[in-house]
């Protein structure tokens, strides 16, 4: 299973049917990047306070790499990243900033829902 499909499940768990098809918007081709960045910027904000932080990050980087990388490895990696984009560890990326981030990154926001 995948490793953050347990946060995806944990936001969409109480939507209604029309909140639960807003958020799958995000995953249509016609959605800018700009929404797409917002879906992953609520899944990374595990705690849900409109903040991403440094542990948070770890967090999603934890359940990605799993036993692969050591905690050490992980946090010199996000310190690295946090650096070259301008920030430190103790701060608070909102979604503005986890916009500017991302949008100019030149990621591929492209993602596959199998349906089998």
């Amino acid at each position: 299973m995948n490793p953050l499909s347990q946060r995806l499940l944990k936001m969409v768990d109480g939507l209604n049917f029309k909140d639960f098809v807003a958020f799958l918007s995000a995953f249509s081709a016609k959605a800018t990047v700009p929404q797409k960045i917002e879906v992953i910027f609520k899944v990374y904000d595990s705690d849900c306070n409109g903040k991403v932080t440094f542990n948070d990050l770890i967090e999603v980087l934890l359940d990605l790499t799993g036993s692969f990388m050591s905690d050490k490895q992980r946090e010199e990696v996000l310190s690295q990243l946090m650096r070259e984009a301008g920030y430190t560890r103790e701060s608070s990326l909102l979604l503005d900033d986890f916009i500017k981030i991302l949008h100019h990154s030149g990621l591929k926001m492209e993602v596959e829902i199998p349906v089998d």
